[in-house]
């Protein structure tokens, strides 16, 4: 609350960053814009292995990822996701393994897992360990050492849930919870973690190439992990940070940080030397049909804009990122989600259209009294493209682009549930509104030196 803070970066729950975000709403800095909140807040993570993976490595990283600093990293193992055929095999393997791990005092080199940081926490697992029981869930603990009986120390535990939604939050300690999936399933699987709404760290076991590329695909994610352990992100190899309910963004040990920090109104990327881009000017694209349109209508500006933006976009842009032999590390950008677009004239309403579009976003508006006119001012082909919603509804949006600063709007916001909405204001050059907030970033960590190869190559004839 001190009038001399300008921005605050966060790491912790979800609950505390909507509190931060509320006591930002109302202020403004010198020079007249929001403060700058960058959360990280969590998540429900998973791991998904195939009939392929190797059963010896999958446990081997699940004894890293759930229990290292007692399961009290963000990035930890919560739902470990095993197809029926390797179920019985990794786990019989991962509760052999377990008694290796020693617990104890963590000022002792030999110890692998310590305490929980408080008795509340403590208790808080517990609870949920002894809920699951008498629901019927297998669990699988280890001892506690008669060392350990004072403190706050909870041992290694496997539970079998029968579904996602059986957990109702993140469990933040050294419990992994244990979800079988059928072949054919893979798909419902991915939708079900989708709708969990957190997107920090993602797990994937396969020596199928073509498996590992649906599921990157498939998943809103910030950091996914292949063949490797979940934990441990290093900083200009692995940036790190969620979406939706596990953060804001932008990545910490990322390029869009200090951009970020600055307010900046673009992030000078565009021409970074490691970067891979696909067009934006697909065929069928809403941007394409709003700069087609804008040329052939005279909107000049319009069309100077959608010019500048498919320049400055990072949607489809990859960077290859430094990091050790035998590890290869992508950086890609990937759109937000639906975001409302609020301006009062036509002409800045159409080019929030254009920076909405021009990051692969889709497109609200509000049904008001200028509605009929914006749908009669756009061809039927581009107007198909947006979501017109009653005014004052923000449910399932992503963000949201506003004409100017208002105290009210981002109040209301921050009153909303689920995940921290953004406002999006023009720059005070050139009006561009700020692309690079308005994509998701995602990083693809991939140890290529997993034993085995890709399975594929073993079906190919000669």
């Amino acid at each position: 609350a001190d009038a001399r803070i300008r921005g605050v970066m966060f790491t912790g729950s979800t609950d505390v960053a909507r509190l931060l975000q509320r006591s930002l709403a109302g202020r403004l800095d010198e020079h007249g814009r929001p403060l700058v909140l960058v959360a990280e807040t969590g998540g429900q993570n998973a791991m998904i292995v195939d009939s392929s993976a190797l059963a010896e490595q999958v446990v081997q990283d699940v004894l890293l990822s759930g229990f290292d600093s007692a399961g009290q990293r963000c990035s930890a193992l919560r739902v470990l996701c095993l197809q029926e055929d390797i179920a019985e095999r990794t786990l019989a393997l991962l509760k052999t393994a377990m008694p290796e791990l020693t617990l104890g005092d963590p000022g002792d080199l030999a110890t692998d897992i310590g305490p929980v940081i408080d008795a509340e926490a403590q208790q808080k697992l517990i609870a949920h360990i002894e809920r699951m029981r008498s629901h019927g869930r297998p669990v699988h603990q280890l001892p506690l050492p008669a060392a350990c009986a004072e403190g706050c120390f909870v041992p290694p535990t496997v539970i079998e849930i029968a579904a996602l939604d059986e957990l109702d939050g993140e469990v933040f300690g050294p419990v992994v919870h244990v979800l079988r999936y059928a072949d054919g399933e893979l798909d419902a699987l991915l939708a079900a973690i989708n709708r969990l709404g957190y997107g920090l760290t993602l797990g994937v076991h396969s020596r199928i190439d073509e498996t590992v590329g649906h599921i990157v695909a498939g998943v809103r994610v910030g950091n996914i992990y292949v063949n490797r352990n979940m934990v441990g992100a290093v900083v200009g190899v692995q940036p790190f940070g969620g979406e939706g309910l596990s953060g804001t963004g932008p990545k910490a040990g990322g390029p869009l940080y200090l951009h970020r920090l600055g307010d900046s109104e673009e992030a000078a990327l565009h021409g970074h030397p490691g970067r891979r881009k696909a067009s934006l000017l697909d065929p069928h694209s809403a941007f394409r049909l709003l700069a087609e349109w804008a040329f052939t209508a005279g909107r000049r500006d319009l069309a100077q804009q959608c010019t500048e933006y498919a320049e400055h976009s990072l949607l489809h842009a990859c960077f290859d990122l430094p990091g050790p032999t035998g590890e290869r590390n992508c950086l890609a950008f990937a759109p937000r989600g639906r975001l409302l677009c609020l301006a009062d004239a036509d002409d800045e309403w159409l080019r929030q259209l254009a920076a909405a579009f021009a990051t692969g976003n889709g497109v609200a508006a509000p049904d008001d009294a200028s509605a009929a006119r914006r749908r009669a001012l756009l061809p039927e082909a581009l107007a198909r493209h947006i979501e017109w919603r009653r005014p004052g509804d923000y449910t399932g949006l992503a963000g949201v682009l506003s004409e100017h600063d208002d105290a009210a709007l981002r109040r209301h916001l921050a009153a909303e549930p689920g995940p921290l909405l953004p406002v999006y204001l023009p720059g005070a050059t050139g009006r561009r509104y700020p692309l690079y907030r308005m994509l998701a970033e995602r990083v693809v960590s991939t140890n290529t030196t997993a034993a085995g190869g890709n399975t594929t190559l073993m079906t190919l004839g000669t």
